[in-house]
Parts: C-alpha cells; sequence; structure tokens
C-alpha cells in the first residue's frame, strides 16, 4: 500500500493513504513511499527515491499532470509563508493539524499519483537493496546533531581563524548525498556541516555525545579493493609495505613504491613491468566492463569510456564496498547507546559509550570482512575528532 508521512516528527503518526488523512493505521500494511522519513525507516518499505536514483519529485512529475504540481507547489509555498508570519512554531505542532484539510488531499493527492508513476515506468535499480540500507542509515545520521565545543580550537592559527566561521554558521547536522557522484561517492548537500572537507584544525570541535570517538579506517581501500576484482588474496600488513617487497624487493621506499602503484594503476597507458607481470588490469575489466558500462560487484552501473573504466570500477568498488560496511556496523550496533557518528570518504566514526567496549573486536570484524576479502583495518580512538591516537 503506497503512503505518504505528513510531518517528520517522531510524535506526528499522521499519514497520507487511499485519498485521505489517518492517523489509525498497521504499518505492516504501509510497503510503499517517496522517502525515509523519522516514522518509517526500515527495509520492508520500498522508496521511489531509490527507484528514481535520487531524482526530485518534480523531475520524475509526468507531463500530464506537470501543470497541476506546479500549480499546488506554489499554493504550498504560500502557505508556508502565511505560516511563517504568522509566527506559528512548527517545532510544536504537527503540520497538518495547521494546514486545511481539503489543501492537504489536493496536495498529496498529485503527489502519490507522481509516487505512483515512477514506481510503475522505473526499472527498480540491481542494487536496489544496497541503497534502500543506505538512504536509511543517512536518514538517522542526519538526525543526529553533532556536538560541537569551540574551546580548544587555536585561534591564533590563521587557518582556524579564517575557518571558523563556516562551521559556526553552518547547520550541526550532516547531510550527505549518495547520488551526486557518477561511482557512489558520497557528498555532502549545501545545508549540511561541512564534514567532508573540514580543515583539520577544526576537527578538535567534534566531540562525542557518549565517551569516546572511535575510527574505523581501511588501509589502502581502493588497491585492496583493486587486489580483490582480480581474485587476488588480501595481506594480512600493510598494503604498500608489501607491494614493496613482494612485487619491488624492498628497492624502493614505502612512499615511493605508493607513488608507483597509483601512477601505473590509475593511467591505462602507463606500463610498469614488474607491476605488470605481477597485477593483470586487463582481467578486471575483461570481467567488469562490457558493452560501454562498468557493472561493479555491488551491481552499480556506470557509462563510461574505456579509458576511464578502471579508475571507475576500483572508486565505485571500493565506495559501495565501504558504506555496506558502515551499515552493517550500523545494524549491529542496534540496540546500543554506541552509534555511526559520521563518515569521511573511508573512514568510519563511531560515537562509543564505555560500556560497549568489549565489541570494538566485532565491530572491527564487521567492518574488516568484505566481499573481497577480509582488509586490514586501521582503528583509532580520542576524546574528539582532532586528538585521534592510532591504536595497535
Amino acid at each position: 500500500m503506497l503512503f505518504q508521512t505528513l510531518d517528520s516528527k517522531k510524535e506526528c503518526h499522521g499519514i497520507f493513504c487511499n485519498g485521505k488523512v489517518i492517523q489509525d493505521y498497521d504499518q505492516h500494511t504501509l510497503t510503499r513511499t517517496w522517502a525515509p522519513t523519522n516514522n518509517f525507516m526500515h527495509d520492508k518499505i520500498q522508496y521511489a527515491q531509490v527507484w528514481a536514483a535520487g531524482k526530485s519529485l518534480s523531475q520524475v512529475c509526468p507531463d500530464h499532470i506537470k501543470d497541476d504540481w506546479d500549480e499546488i507547489n506554489k499554493k504550498a509555498r504560500a502557505m508556508m509563508r502565511s505560516i511563517k508570519i504568522s509566527k506559528i512554531n512548527l517545532d510544536d505542532i504537527c503540520l497538518y493539524d495547521t494546514v486545511p484539510a481539503q489543501f492537504l488531499i489536493d496536495f498529496y493527492s498529485i503527489r502519490e499519483q507522481i509516487i505512483d508513476w515512477v514506481f510503475l515506468n522505473y526499472k527498480k535499480p540491481d542494487n536496489h537493496d544496497l541503497m534502500r540500507d543506505l538512504i536509511i542509515l543517512l536518514k538517522k545520521i542526519n538526525k543526529q546533531s553533532l556536538n560541537l565545543e569551540y574551546d580548544k580550537l587555536n585561534f591564533y592559527n590563521p587557518k582556524v581563524r579564517n575557518s571558523f566561521p563556516k562551521i559556526k554558521n553552518s547547520s550541526k547536522n550532516i547531510s550527505y548525498c549518495p547520488w551526486k557522484t557518477v561511482t557512489g561517492r558520497l557528498a555532502t548537500k549545501a545545508n549540511s556541516f561541512p564534514i567532508l572537507t573540514l580543515n583539520r584544525e577544526l576537527r578538535s570541535a567534534i566531540k562525542p555525545k557518549n565517551d569516546l570517538l572511535l575510527e574505523l579506517d581501511y588501509n589502502s581501500a581502493e588497491l585492496r579493493a583493486f587486489l580483490g576484482l582480480v581474485g587476488e588474496l588480501q595481506p594480512k600488513n600493510d598494503l604498500h609495505s608489501w607491494i614493496a617487497k613482494d612485487v619491488f624487493s624492498d628497492k624502493y621506499s614505502r612512499e615511493q613504491t605508493k607513488k608507483k602503484v597509483f601512477a601505473w594503476l590509475y593511467n591505462p597507458k602507463a606500463s610498469n613491468k614488474k607491476l605488470n607481470d605481477r597485477f593483470n588490469r586487463e582481467l578486471a575489466l575483461k570481467k567488469y566492463y562490457v558493452n560501454g558500462h562498468v557493472k561493479t560487484p555491488y551491481n552499480r552501473q556506470i557509462q563510461v569510456d574505456q579509458s576511464k573504466a578502471l579508475n571507475y570500477l576500483i572508486q565505485s568498488t571500493a565506495s559501495d564496498l565501504f558504506l555496506t560496511s558502515m551499515i552493517k556496523v550500523d545494524k549491529f550496533l542496534k540496540g546500543r547507546r554506541s552509534f555511526v557518528s559520521f563518515c569521511v570518504h573511508d573512514s568510519l566514526i563511531l560515537d562509543l559509550a564505555k560500556e560497549d567496549k568489549d565489541i570494538i573486536t566485532k565491530a572491527v570484524d564487521i567492518f574488516s570482512t568484505t566481499k573481497l576479502g577480509k582488509f586490514k583495518t586501521n582503528i583509532s580512538i580520542g576524546l574528539d575528532y582532532g586528538s585521534m591516537k592510532r591504536l595497535r
């Protein structure tokens, strides 16, 4: 049954379903809606937003009701302006208690037609389950405001002084977008706390809500993804040190090896005899690049020229591998005080309660166990995000 929530606040249970506003319903009968909301975030619901690959309702609105949708949207904006002028605090009441009932019916009836159109006319994506679980988790993260304290920031540092207004005037909530990049790597929305571009000098402003921050970070995530794609076993130790020894017989330092490997890996025209002999780049393309499309082990399809196909394959695979692990850790933490706080590229940050310290080993095991083998994971811990110390 297709339904729509009328207000995102947890205490507001009213929904629009079958042409009317109702507050008494069986949640198990509600199976389809546009996107996750506070009261409806679980894997038994299908979200049209996933089918539409993140497009907006206006972008997917069919032509035969586009004029009606534009008109009702104008009325909705005018109504919201009136509510704001009237100084009605929507934090204290449910939206549907302030808006005329007939307008709600008109607005959500058209909205329902758009959502139904998506389910009828769009193909269910091959990576549907991953994207469904991901947008649910990102919604949970967005609900959690960051615990920000500025007392430890060094305002004598010009980088801090110049960057501080960016976080002081921003939201305390992180709003990720999983559809901005072609590879699936997360980006943030314009109204988000700038976690992905935050200067290192400002990281100490982020404190735990529990007791500690715990960071799980893959060792050489993209290079390990490449190894998995070509069927190589995952080395247990640092990957670049392993290649320095196994491939180059310790002729080069770790950093020199790292530069040589990435220069070879991401440039299809580059040649390095030892790396060519040890690793088969063409094997990955032969398996995952067909008819101008990359299809990753996580069922993400990307149209791309062959010259960029390996780059996209590796980057997208590493990204979805990380996101899958983040989702698994979040599910493992269900019912505990500890929770997923945020992520930065291939790094997962948990807000850890001391009572849960005994589950660190299990969380690391869940995070490091992937479809492409066991990934070595670096573990750091700290009283704030700027003072994380590596655990050995």
